[in-house]
């Protein structure tokens, strides 16, 4: 089961943590394996803050009040695909192996599945990066397709997985 470090503690991303959401994506080693752009201003993430929106949730880990690690959940809001919702994260590359991916995904698990009911939560993850996989996979998330040439980084074109989980059925 996932790492749970003390140390290590979640809170909904708020104002205070803008400075360290954005060195977070600005890190070379994180910007290239998220779809996220380098040198973004602190501007673009607090334009992500707002408007306050319950079908999304974006959690941020902390170590000694720094930002760690970051997560989004968004519910889709097409009726017919309210059902579902997608996962975005990024964890400091210091911190990756350390169990802060797990005690993130952890919890957006759990607001999925017992406070927002979605049956499916899906992500896409880079094709070559085989420790996020792992941990998609630890969560029970499965590959459903492979995207060719779906993005570039470091000036080449590079595969993306699309995977999902379905909720597990719940024990009466």
């Amino acid at each position: 089961m996932p790492n749970h470090d003390p140390a290590i503690h979640l809170e909904r991303f708020n104002e205070s943590h803008i400075d360290g959401i954005t060195a977070l994506y600005n890190d070379p080693a994180i910007t290239r394996q998220v779809l996220q752009m380098p040198f973004q201003s602190t501007e673009v993430w607090r334009k992500r803050l707002a408007p306050d929106n319950e079908r999304v949730v974006q959690l941020v880990a902390l170590h000694q009040g720094s930002v760690i690690g970051n997560i989004g959940l968004e519910q889709y809001s097409r009726i017919r695909r309210s059902h579902a919702g997608s996962v975005g994260m990024g964890v400091a590359a210091a911190w990756q192996g350390k169990g802060v991916g797990s005690k993130l995904l952890a919890a957006v698990l759990d607001i999925a599945d017992n406070w927002m009911n979605l049956h499916r939560v899906e992500l896409t993850v880079y094709a070559d990066n085989e420790a996020a996989i792992g941990l998609y996979r630890k969560f029970g998330f499965e590959t459903e397709g492979l995207f060719r040439d779906y993005a570039v980084r470091d000036g080449q074109w590079v595969d993306t997985l699309s995977m999902a989980r379905l909720r597990p059925p719940t024990k009466i």
